[in-house]
């Protein structure tokens, strides 16, 4: 069988590469040996907003009479939760299908391995193998959970993010290693519905890769919601010998042992580049990345690579955006190159966090001028009404130009808001213009415009 473009992996970059090749009209394959959607589909960003969507519920009931609402009776059905989660999933996923049978894009079940020539054998469930030949090649494998040595993954006292989201019953007790998105995430859906919860953070602040202010603040608030903290820490070895796990954490103070039903391990992603024919096409790597130009290439003509399997923000929409930015070139559009310093990333815990740009440190790093703004939710009547007023939006410009150098925030509902920052930031916005843009009140977004207006001394509610 001979395509214009095969694509290797489903997941949102694979299939959004597939679907534009199709729209502009290559003959297209995509190959997948699991479940169409990928990991953030099937079990990531779409069944773990589910399981928040379920927690803050929850939630919600147990404040009810915060809200003038009085409630009797209600509690939680954790298999219930999951089995929700699992049913967005597979919903989602069968989109995904629809979405291929109308752009006419063959659908290859299997597993795919890359051949010199750009050709690539694919072996059926039942072991069967057939070869697969294109002009164009696109390779999106995407990650999985890294395992560390000192903290095995046996799926069932250590686990990793996928286990984490279809485990059989409730933990009582919960140790998670690791305070990225994916770990504040599910620390927090999990101490929502009664699990104890203890983070352990190897550098001095949970979500490390956030400016500071947004670091100190969503410690303050997972705190106060009953969660345990251990910054500059690190787990050094575990024991599985009992009924649950041991962690032995070192820490400023000593060796510390923590105890729980389960630990699960959030230290990141491993790229699946193993055992799909990159050695043998002599496609180049470098530490677990495939390397590749401004617009995806590899050291092969033919092959190109895009998403988590390539250096840059392991993020969903990074891959998306790649993914069209790589076919789109291949068509011979002109494109402009991805601008990796514009990339929102969002974690989506209570509080949410969202952010794009500079932080503080980074942007007093480069040597900038500084004017920054903060606004805090407290301030919001948008934000007070709805009894969410833990959180602020940041602001910093270049004082000299008035670039919009970062925008972060923390609060109730931020991801929805951080795209105007985005769109703000590619536009060359200033400061001024967005204490000129007249945002509606009560909002939370109006926040944006108080923090940019504190930014310059004109912020009027405060």
């Amino acid at each position: 069988m001979k395509y214009d473009i095969i694509v290797l992996g489903s997941g949102p970059g694979g299939y959004v590469a597939a679907i534009r090749a199709s729209q502009l009209g290559f003959k297209t394959a995509i190959i997948e040996k699991e479940h169409l959607g990928g990991i953030c589909l099937n079990w990531g960003c779409i069944p773990t907003k589910a399981l928040l969507k379920s927690a803050q519920v929850f939630d919600y009931l147990k404040h009810a009479s915060d809200y003038g609402i009085t409630v009797n009776g209600y509690d939680k059905d954790f298999n219930a939760m999951i089995q929700r989660s699992r049913g967005v999933a597979d919903g989602m996923s069968k989109g995904i299908q629809f979405l291929m049978k109308k752009n006419k894009i063959d659908v290859i079940d299997g597993a795919g391995k890359l051949k010199p020539g750009k050709k690539i054998d694919v072996t059926a469930a039942d072991g069967k193998v057939t070869e697969y030949s294109a002009d164009h090649i696109i390779i999106a494998t995407g990650a999985r959970s890294r395992e560390l040595p000192n903290l095995p993954q046996d799926g069932k006292k250590v686990i990793g993010y996928r286990q984490a989201m279809n485990l059989p019953t409730q933990p009582k007790s919960m140790i998670v290693v690791g305070s990225g998105a994916i770990g504040v995430e599910f620390a927090h859906f999990y101490n929502s519905i009664g699990t104890e919860v203890t983070i352990v953070e190897f550098l001095p602040n949970i979500v490390p890769l956030e400016d500071e202010d947004v670091s100190k603040q969503m410690e303050r608030s997972m705190k106060k919601a009953g969660l345990k903290i251990m910054t500059n820490s690190s787990v050094e070895r575990i024991d599985t010998s009992g009924s649950g796990v041991k962690a032995f954490v070192k820490t400023a103070k000593g060796e510390e042992v923590l105890e729980a039903e389960v630990l699960l391990s959030a230290v990141g992603i491993k790229t699946n580049i193993e055992n799909i024919g990159l050695e043998a096409c002599g496609i180049a790597t470098d530490r677990d990345k495939i390397l590749v130009n401004d617009f995806y290439q590899t050291n092969i003509p033919g092959y190109y690579a895009i998403g988590d399997v390539v250096p840059g923000p392991a993020l969903a929409h990074v891959a998306s955006a790649e993914g069209i930015t790589c076919v789109e070139k291949i068509a011979g559009l002109h494109v402009d190159k991805i601008d990796y310093g514009n990339i929102p990333g969002c974690t989506y815990a209570s509080p949410e966090i969202a952010s794009v740009g500079l932080t503080e440190k980074q942007a007093k790093e480069k040597g900038y001028e500084l004017k920054i703004g903060k606004f805090p939710f407290s301030a919001s009547g948008k934000a007070k009404a709805a009894g969410a007023p833990d959180g602020f939006v940041k602001v910093i410009f270049d004082a000299k130009y008035g670039e919009w150098l970062g925008c972060h925030m923390i609060g109730a509902g931020v991801t929805d808001m951080i795209a105007e920052a985005v769109v703000a930031r590619k536009l060359e916005t200033t400061g001024h213009e967005i204490i000129k843009s007249v945002h509606p009140h009560p909002t939370m977004s109006e926040a944006i415009m108080e923090a940019a207006a504190d930014a310059y001394g004109e912020v009027i509610h405060l």
